[in-house]
């Protein structure tokens, strides 16, 4: 449930963070063999590109070599003229003597004289170095930052198809390279691409490189096959199995769903192991009709889960202006809602070969949100659930024993307001050594890890704890029992949400913060864990990336540091701000952005980018150099703000419980004290002229300015927002509003609040808006009309959520 419609609030981030922004640039370390050395290459400002070698023994970075001397050797060899600026290599190799350096150029190697100065051509070399960058399976990377060119040479006797893999893990077809063909092909650094035969057969797969040049020949593809079947036999080997198998392990039966039922095939003969199937309570998988099942490791033993059939909701909108016909369409998407009726899971248990059902009791299982297997015993003699009650209040690790389907409690997480289980620095649950689970919990105030013990359920330790948040967990060391993590909070120096990379032992001791510098951080691990490359940024400050030590965390050198005045060209920076909140005592963080022309004897008006969605804060905190629709709006002469206030994600659970049943409140106290203190620092902010606009659950905020907060703000534009919560996705708003729905939902909706309307509203809305229903929207138009309020209703014909973002509709909210 929470998986399938995760999507939707993906749009609504990106609605939040829609930009044009610059990220640091990708320092992607080439190591050479021993482990001592790297080179990288940087690019300035005016895309000169530096090529750079790092020696971690004595903690240098030098230059690879001279640009100019280079550039005139690569010319002579070449027979073109060659720029110092933008030397045409793609790829450099160390050799044993440091007088000597490989480089890749124009799709060959070239030796250079570190001392002369001369190169010479060596041979067959380009192939084998290509061959070690190939992989399967396909896995996919995160969005590539460097824009480069990068060439791929067929040398096999058959067409080689090209497909790119975004993030999504689709495939998207970019043609077919000949037999003797190069092709290049533009990308960006850290893209995952695909190459297949004519007849669609995975062939391999490589991340591209900075004017990277592959050779795809037979032999690297025959390496490519070996090192595949390598990897699966290890699979195979160390027992790792999928979650969901209808096959038994040893082979001998398999799991089939009949007439609702379900059964076991061995061999030619099938028998039938539960009765109690039907169609509105079903074996089958509502999607496929095959069995949800999981076997014991030794086969002896099959969970199964039955679920109930319940009709889903669904949204009807039209599609005024098809592309394929004159006429209208009349369109539908399944679309649950906050109260609709759940689909409801029963855990099964069955014993083989006897094929007997063994009871499980269902005690601890009331009222389901989601039921999660978890995993079996090493012994096979007991499984694992992950229970979720609805509203989102209660959740319980259980353990089942498959002698008597007698259920227990391992952990049980609860909360008077709600648990954050969609986010997955919130929701951790891994196993550790031998009988030990790792834990994410709120209890203290502030998410943190807990050790627990399967066996008895106690709590053996805390791992971490203070006041400041586990953001997520990046790696977990079993053989050396550490855990290493990103933290917000944990500098109280620096602004709370900064993401800090930190490391601690299984047992809680020996915590460190391996990162220090004044910024949000993120890293890339190296050489097997010996050095992590650190890279951090803040709003108004460019990025840094540095070399680090993984065991202590020691600075090994500076990397690069980008210009910040010349990244942001000109204009004046986007600033940072904090003030105190409703309480006068909270610090409350948000950003400011300016006219390109700012003049500062004017007064300006003051318009809010606000998002107050409580899966998370929303506010930038790393350097971009253009913010789209904030800029825009600035530059036409206003000043811009963006505000994290309370009720949103990743300060204390106090500070996250104030959205619980009241996201009407949005933050706004602490906003309007945060602004006011903004214009006694900054008198050019005119606060007798206040607008706020936003999307999605910033459409609902913006809104609910002008119905709660209408004698501070005057204007809003408010875009596909989720007017009331009974509206929109159930997992978003029942998380935040509970169940069963109750007053507040109405006591929270712009729709059944329209005649608190004062102020300029203009209201847009996509006509083929998926993530949030577009009668969200239009119910409360009808009753803006009924109270006789004026505002403005822009429907986009043809466009759908985020509708604001389009060129016309975001020159109208201007």
């Amino acid at each position: 449930m929470m998986w399938k419609s995760f999507t939707c609030v993906l749009a609504a981030f990106v609605y939040a963070t829609l930009i044009s922004a610059a990220t640091a640039q990708t320092v992607q370390p080439n190591w050479s063999e021993d482990g001592s050395r790297f080179w990288f290459r940087s690019t300035d400002s005016d895309s000169a590109k530096t090529f750079y070698i790092v020696d971690t023994s004595i903690r240098s970075r030098v230059p690879a070599f001279d640009n100019e001397q280079v550039a005139t050797a690569l010319s002579q060899a070449l027979g073109e003229d060659v720029s110092a600026a933008s030397l045409p290599i793609e790829n450099i190799e160390f050799t044993d003597s440091k007088e000597y350096l490989l480089l890749r150029s124009r799709g060959k190697w070239w030796r250079l004289n570190l001392n002369s100065y001369e190169v010479a051509k060596v041979e067959r070399l380009e192939a084998e170095r290509s061959a070690n960058r190939l992989f399967l399976p396909m896995h996919r990377r995160g969005v590539g930052s460097e824009s480069t060119n990068i060439f791929i040479e067929n040398r096999l006797n058959k067409p080689l198809a090209l497909y790119w893999i975004p993030t999504t893990g689709s495939e998207r077809h970019y043609g077919t390279i000949k037999p003797g063909e190069t092709r290049e092909q533009h990308t960006y650094v850290d893209h995952v691409w695909l190459l297949k035969s004519d007849d669609a057969t995975s062939l391999a797969c490589f991340e591209a490189r900075a004017d990277d040049h592959l050779v795809i020949d037979s032999d690297a593809i025959r390496d490519v096959r070996r090192e595949s079947s390598r990897r699966g036999d290890r699979r195979q080997r160390d027992g790792r199995r999928p979650d969901s198998s209808n096959e038994s392990p040893n082979k001998m039966w398999t799991a089939l769903v009949r007439d609702h039922n379900l059964w076991i095939r061995d061999g030619d003969e099938e028998k039938q192991l539960s009765t109690d199937g039907s169609e509105k309570d079903s074996y089958g998988s509502p999607d496929s009709g095959s069995p949800d099942v999981r076997w014991s490791p030794n086969s002896n033993y099959v969970v199964a889960f039955r679920s109930t059939v319940v009709p889903e909701r669904v949204v009807h909108y039209i599609d005024s202006s098809p592309s394929d016909q004159l006429q209208p369409k009349l369109e539908s998407y399944p679309y649950r809602k906050p109260g609709d009726e759940l689909p409801t899971q029963t855990v099964h248990l069955f014993s083989l070969p006897d094929m007997k059902e063994i009871s499980v009791s269902q005690e601890l299982l009331d009222n389901p949100w989601s039921i999660r297997f978890r995993g079996w015993s090493d012994s096979g003699d007991r499984f694992y659930l992950h229970y979720n009650a609805r509203g989102h209040r209660t959740i319980r690790i259980l353990e089942v024993t498959v002698g008597d389907g007698s259920i227990r409690t391992v952990i049980e997480e609860t909360s008077g307001t709600f648990i954050h289980y969609s986010d997955e620095g919130k929701s951790v649950f891994e196993d550790l050594s031998g009988d030990e689970i790792l834990w994410a919990s709120e209890r203290s105030g502030w998410n943190h890890l807990y050790r627990y013990s399967r066996s008895t359920g106690e709590v053996l330790n805390p791992v971490t704890s203070g006041q400041w948040n586990v953001k997520r967990i990046e790696k977990i060391d079993r053989d050396a029992e550490q855990i290493w993590f990103y933290a917000v909070g944990v500098h109280l120096a620096q602004d709370p949400y900064h993401e800090h990379f930190c490391r601690v032992n299984f047992d809680g001791s020996d915590f460190k913060t391996l990162t220090d510098g004044d910024g949000t951080h993120s890293i890339s691990f190296e050489q097997d864990g010996q050095y992590f490359v650190d890279t951090y940024s803040r709003v108004d400050m460019a990025p840094v990336t540095e070399l680090r030590d993984c065991s202590t965390g020691e600075l090994v050198c500076e990397l690069t540091r980008e210009n910040t005045a010349e990244s942001f060209k000109g204009r004046r920076l986007t600033e940072r701000f904090v003030a105190k909140g409703r309480d006068g005592t909270t610090d409350i963080w948000g950003i400011i952005h300016w006219p390109r022309e700012f003049d500062p004897c004017k007064k300006y008006p003051v318009v809010e980018n606000i998002y107050a969605g409580p899966h998370d804060y929303h506010v930038p905190k790393s350097f971009r150099t253009r913010y789209d629709h904030q800029h825009r709006i600035a530059d036409a002469g206003m000043i811009v703000v963006q505000i994290d206030g309370m009720g949103t994600a990743w300060r204390s659970k106090a500070f996250h419980d104030v959205c619980y049943k009241n996201l009407r409140d949005a933050g706004f106290p602490d906003r309007i004290a945060w602004m006011k203190a903004a214009a006694e620092k900054y008198p050019q902010l005119d606060l007798t002229r206040v607008g706020v606009y936003g999307g999605s659950a910033g459409g609902q905020n913006a809104m609910a300015a002008l119905l709660w907060h209408n004698d501070f703000y005057k204007v809003a534009v408010a875009d596909c927002g989720c007017h009331d919560n009974r509206m929109d996705k159930i997992w978003w708003n029942e998380q935040w509003m509970g169940w069963p729905v109750d007053s507040s939902y109405v006591e929270n909706s712009n729709m059944e609040n329209a005649h608190l309307l004062k102020g300029d509203l203009m209201l847009l809305v996509g006509e083929l808006d998926h993530n949030v229903d577009p009668a969200s929207t239009t119910q409360v138009v009808r009753q803006l009309i009924k109270h006789n309020k004026d505002f403005e209703f822009v429907l986009v014909a043809g466009a759908g959520h985020g509708s604001a973002e389009t060129p016309w509709a975001s020159q109208k909210r201007l």
